[in-house]
């Protein structure tokens, strides 16, 4: 029987690589959100600190779960 991997990223010097496509899958959806996030604060505030101020918690919140997710499965 062939043993797969359960490996969804590979540590590279301080960062995570997605090496399956449920990594991918993954930081897709990341990269999804922090898009998002930018766009909405872009679009409902009306200076550079504001959209500063209303996407760091959230892009931080998300890159620790990130962050998270890719060291357990890597």
């Amino acid at each position: 029987m062939k043993k797969t991997s359960n490996k969804w990223f590979k540590k590279v010097r301080w960062s995570y690589l997605p090496i399956s496509w449920q990594g991918w899958l993954i930081h897709a959806i990341f990269l999804v959100f922090l898009l998002t996030v930018l766009q909405a604060a872009i679009r409902g505030e009306h200076s550079v600190s504001d959209v500063f101020y209303v996407i760091f918690p959230q892009w931080v919140s998300a890159a620790v779960v990130m962050t998270w997710l890719a060291s357990n499965k890597s």
